[in-house]
């Protein structure tokens, strides 16, 4: 099973583990030639007092190439805990990055970094990489999209609920969050949360991650003023409740009804 921290001490470890704010581009390492419809290794390099490796997955759409002036939009994927490490083949046995590798032709950018052994997710790695890879392959600003399962669930209401002015519509799949960084929001930030597409799935019968951690995020945003973010509950499902979410075609429908204006 795939057991992520709990809210607190997933917070707390963020900020141990990367005690560097200022986070500059290193160079970009290619395993291979770019090349459509291909799901390729990939590792960037971040700078700051130390080196950072962030190894991660990228899905270009078949049509990429072909079409140099067009911008597209990007999903950015965070696996859970069970795949933490360095072979980046772990990635994918889950999520958009499984979905990709069967043959599924999607009509987004894929970012799947790969969170190191012993780690968790960190909000600032995370968004260098999106600015990165946004910039590199022709991501269309105003159509980001976010989304995570366990581990990345809780990473995606992290990342997302901290940079909500980034992204069109987040997506956190079992995880759970702090609620102080939604109270927390005002002027420009806090707009950006209250038009922020939110829909977050999970199991009733979750042990691992309990349905309250969702429940609790969905009824901060509400009270905060969010006019719709969304819940969706399957009543048999334990901790798996991605398997499902990722399978349905409504998922990336929803993300595309989003935009940055």
């Amino acid at each position: 099973l795939d057991a992520p921290p709990s809210p607190a001490k997933a917070g707390r470890g963020m900020k141990r583990i990367f005690p560097i704010l200022t986070l500059t581009i290193g160079a970009v390492a290619f395993a291979g030639p770019v090349s459509a419809a291909v799901q390729t290794q990939n590792k960037l390099i971040v700078k700051s007092k130390r080196e950072l490796d962030v190894k991660y997955l990228l899905y270009l759409p078949k049509d990429h190439a072909a079409k140099p002036e067009k911008k597209w939009p990007l999903i950015l994927f965070l696996h859970g805990a069970g795949e933490r490490g360095d072979d980046l083949n772990r990635v994918k046995v889950h999520g958009p990055p499984k979905l990709v590798e069967k043959g599924e032709a999607l009509e987004f950018i894929v970012v799947s970094p790969q969170c190191p052994r012993g780690t968790v997710w960190n909000d600032d790695v995370l968004i260098t990489l999106l600015n990165d890879v946004a910039k590199r392959y022709r991501a269309d600003e105003t159509r980001l999209y976010l989304t995570g399962l366990s581990m990345g669930g809780y990473g995606t209401w992290s990342l997302g609920l901290t940079h909500c002015d980034r992204f069109a519509a987040i997506a956190p799949i079992c995880g759970g969050g702090d609620f102080i960084k939604a109270y927390n929001a005002g002027g420009a930030k806090g707009k950006a949360l209250k038009t922020l597409g939110v829909w977050a799935f999970h199991g009733a019968k979750d042990t691992v991650v309990p349905l309250a951690e969702s429940e609790r995020m969905v009824a901060t945003l509400k009270k905060f003023g969010h006019p719709g973010p969304k819940l969706t509950v399957y009543p048999e499902a334990r901790h798996d409740s991605w398997t499902k979410t990722y399978a349905n075609p409504e998922l990336y429908k929803w993300f595309l009804q989003h935009q940055r204006k």
